[in-house]
């Protein structure tokens, strides 16, 4: 069950930040694009600001969005739209009263206290025939993450304020781009972080921003490994599957259920 500072922390980030990147987001949906949403119902999992909502909602002919935290903001970004829907409630134990043609969670199930368990919750709100779609942090690559990152983040991180983590973010993001874009331009796929940082240099300021503030925000983060994300879409229970290795640094998944 998430903590309150958990979810201040989530709410703190959704309210300073937009994940406005179409970009990614076409990324992270692959092999499906916008077009393939023409029609259908569709769940966002950890919709977070409801910017994802808001790029499928001119033509999806219902989207909903979960999150425990940060609904009234989502709400709020999308007041435009007459199809969205948002509703405050933990992904990882709600319970639906209906099953949904496309279901996604992006960069969420990661976040959640036990991804499998998630995963097994989520993949229910998918109607027989339907297709849900996973990007979440992979174990393979991350390794600067797990070992650095996280343990400082449980040291004293996490004890800072938002406007701390914000402000330091800020510098971060701005000390990057003199590796990004000078050694980072050399072709040295050895160095953690290679692919990921052709992404970085696509990117807005701020979009790059928000990346660095959600690492160092993230009150708890799982990195999934290729076996366990290969166990949730499996063949017995899923057709059409498809998992690829994303920059380097997470897997974006989905398939059909069965």
């Amino acid at each position: 069950m998430p903590t309150i500072a958990e979810k201040q922390a989530w709410n703190y980030q959704w309210a300073k930040f937009k994940d406005d990147s179409l970009f990614l987001f076409k990324e992270w949906i692959y092999p499906y694009t916008l077009d393939f949403f023409k029609g259908k119902t569709v769940l966002d999992l950890g919709c977070g600001g409801g910017q994802h909502a808001g790029f499928l909602a001119s033509y999806a002919k219902k989207v909903v969005g979960i999150d425990m935290s940060t609904a009234e903001l989502a709400r709020e970004h999308n007041k435009q739209f007459t199809n969205t829907e948002f509703i405050t409630g933990d992904i990882a134990t709600i319970t639906l009263d209906e099953q949904f043609d496309a279901v996604y969670c992006i960069g969420v199930i990661q976040h959640t206290e036990n991804p499998d368990k998630t995963f097994a919750r989520i993949k229910t709100f998918v109607k027989p025939g339907g297709t849900l779609i996973v990007w979440c942090y992979s174990k393979e690559g991350n390794w600067p993450q797990l070992f650095i990152l996280e343990p400082l983040k449980k040291l004293f991180l996490l004890r800072l304020s938002g406007k701390t983590l914000e402000y330091l973010s800020f510098v971060l993001t701005t000390l990057l781009y003199l590796p990004v874009y000078t050694i980072y331009l050399l072709p040295l796929q050895f160095l953690p972080y290679y692919q990921y940082f052709q992404n970085f240099r696509l990117l807005s300021f701020g979009r790059n921003n928000l990346n660095v503030f959600d690492k160092l925000n993230a009150p708890r983060t799982n990195f999934i490994s290729r076996a366990q994300i290969n166990s949730w879409f499996n063949e017995r229970e899923f057709s059409n599957i498809h998992i690829g290795w994303y920059r380097g640094v997470s897997y974006r998944a989905s398939g059909t259920k069965r």
